[in-house]
């Protein structure tokens, strides 16, 4: 470690802080329907859209209606996605003649775009056509990304309303941010990325000479418009099949740290719309605080473990880090931070190899999914997952005390704390289930390129991620497989849609509840002691889930790493 890495990593966390109110003030009058800079363009789009689609933007929806509209609306885009990926050989814009997917990797497709998770059993440029990255994948970028920053406000509105029966519109929702965050940013970031290098064609692949005198295919195509979205969406998905490690969709130092800028942005920025909602910016810095602690813990960590190697590369001589399955253009910090921040959120993105990251430096990112995803998370869900546990926390500090427990004026009763443990507890159903399965049936066995812990690590790390709607993979495991594709499908789907429905139904009860007065036996959770229970909640909470499966793959690791042994390829 050094000067240069730290001041790499605070000068990140310095923009994505200023970039917190200017965004929260933005989207906070996005949602309550008030003017904004961009209304005068985009107030007559809105509009034409509701009318096309039958909408009264005026009515809105108790949590039932706003979950049942969230789940059919992403059923009809499941089905459109499996059939533009099946059929995507006899469809346009395929001009390197893709065949279609087959169907158990389209099922695996259709389930992780739709859920935001973009785990990606297949390589982009060699598997898919121009229509199925643009209609798909990118279409569906945008509409996941969008659901969870809804359903964040929905959840939200919960906790500001009292005694009422609904906690807005879906439809209403869902083209706002699209119309007036999604698609103004993007517009502007594909630029910026073009101007780095980034392709943006409908061309075929190019054939060039290289230097040796041999022929070589360089793929090319939509790749700005998608990656903007797969960055500030938090999706994750590459066009390319080395992801954010390949050139052409990271070319650069800057773009890399803009890239994960966005990653950050707008779910940190939540946490400033709930303050504003809520009538207390102070609530939203708190939990951004707690977020903020558990980030830099990881950055640490993953860090001061990969720029110290391991005594195997040590003892061979290869001193100053661990830069195997890393870039050389962007080095030990920028690679360690990447990867720390794709997995704090449910981005997935990589520019790195995780698998061959150190054992230590792959366990973090393996801790921040399988705590859910709740450090500044995925858009929408991050702060939804954080909310989840704040209810807990509440009702810890309350059993301590022998008091009601109360947040923000709302009294968390059994129906709001059963809601709550629901949503934690069908992560670790998915991760660790998965998991065994995988570990005792032949076809699961299958997949791991190596033996010992660190193939343990690689089946645990893709339920974890499958489950925690991340995508990023420890690159040892082969998932193509009809077992892979199914299971791993599964997971995405109750990972993202057995949270939503618990947090809805939270958010309806919430709402309407009456608003108490605070009195003097009211907690406060805007300060320091707040902060530090749901920290140690979230500790606590993961631990008990989670810790005993970690024990079994990459903290063996490190301890056989420790007494010199090798073990696979690193993390």
């Amino acid at each position: 470690m050094n000067a240069n890495g730290w001041i790499q990593i605070a000068l990140f966390c310095a923009v994505v802080l200023a970039l917190v109110k200017p965004l929260g003030w933005y989207m906070t009058r996005v949602f309550n329907g008030e003017r904004t800079p961009l209304s005068p363009v985009l107030c007559p789009v809105e509009r034409g859209l509701y009318r096309a689609a039958g909408i009264d933007e005026r009515h809105e929806q108790t949590w039932l209606g706003y979950g049942l509209a969230m789940l059919a609306f992403h059923g009809l885009g499941f089905v459109l996605l499996y059939a533009v990926l099946r059929l995507q050989d006899v469809l346009p814009l395929n001009p390197m003649g893709q065949a279609a997917v087959a169907p158990d990797l389209a099922f695996n497709t259709a389930a992780s775009f739709v859920t935001n998770t973009n785990w990606q059993n297949y390589g982009g440029e060699s598997t898919l056509s121009y229509l199925s990255q643009m209609l798909g994948l990118t279409h569906q970028n945008f509409l996941s990304a969008a659901t969870g920053i809804a359903l964040a406000v929905a959840l939200i509105r919960g906790f500001a309303r009292a005694s009422a029966r609904t906690v807005g519109s879906f439809w209403v929702d869902l083209t706002r941010c699209t119309l007036y965050v999604l698609l103004p940013i993007c517009f502007v970031y594909a630029l910026f990325l073009v101007s780095q290098g980034m392709p943006q064609t409908l061309g075929t692949y190019v054939d060039v000479t290289t230097l040796e005198g041999a022929q070589q295919t360089i793929a090319v195509g939509p790749v700005a418009s998608q990656v903007a979205i797969k960055m500030l969406g938090t999706n994750g998905g590459g066009f390319f099949n080395a992801n954010a490690a390949h050139p052409f969709e990271n070319p650069t130092a800057l773009s890399n740290l803009v890239q994960m800028i966005s990653i950050f942005a707008l779910g940190a920025a939540l946490t400033n719309v709930f303050g504003r909602m809520v009538g207390d910016e102070r609530q939203g810095w708190a939990i951004l605080a707690a977020m903020g602690l558990l980030f830099l813990a990881g950055v640490a960590v993953t860090y001061a473990s990969e720029a110290a190697g391991s005594s195997v590369l040590n003892g061979l001589g290869l001193t100053g880090g661990n830069m195997e399955g890393k870039e050389v253009r962007f080095g030990i910090v920028a690679s360690a931070l990447f990867a720390v921040v794709t997995t704090a959120a449910s981005c997935g993105a990589v520019n790195a190899m995780h698998d061959s990251f150190t054992a230590l430096g792959g366990l973090i990112p393996l801790i921040n999914m399988q705590l859910g995803e709740i450090i500044v998370g995925g858009v929408g869900a991050g702060l939804y997952g954080m909310l989840v546990f704040t209810v807990v926390a509440i009702f810890v500090a309350g059993l301590m005390v022998g008091r009601t427990p109360e947040y923000l004026g709302k009294k968390i009763e059994a129906r709001e704390v059963k809601m709550a443990m629901l949503a934690i507890l069908c992560l670790p159903l998915m991760m660790l289930g998965g998991t065994a399965l995988a570990t005792v049936l032949p076809a699961g066995l299958a997949g791991p390129a190596n033996a010992g812990p660190h193939g343990f690590s690689e089946i645990l790390y893709a339920f974890t991620s499958a489950a925690a709607n991340n995508g990023s993979a420890f690159g040892g495991l082969t998932g193509n497989t009809p077992f892979y594709n199914s299971l791993l499908a599964l997971g995405m789907l109750v990972g993202r849609f057995f949270v939503i429905v618990p947090a809805l139904a939270m958010a309806g009860s919430l709402a309407a509840k009456k608003t108490l007065p605070a009195s003097a036996g009211t907690f406060p959770t805007h300060g320091g002691l707040f902060v530090g229970l749901l920290v140690g909640v979230i500790l606590i909470v993961g631990g008990l889930t989670f810790f005993p499966s970690l024990a079994l793959g990459p903290v063996v690791e490190h301890l056989a790493g420790s007494a010199g042994q090798t073990f696979g390829t690193g993390g």
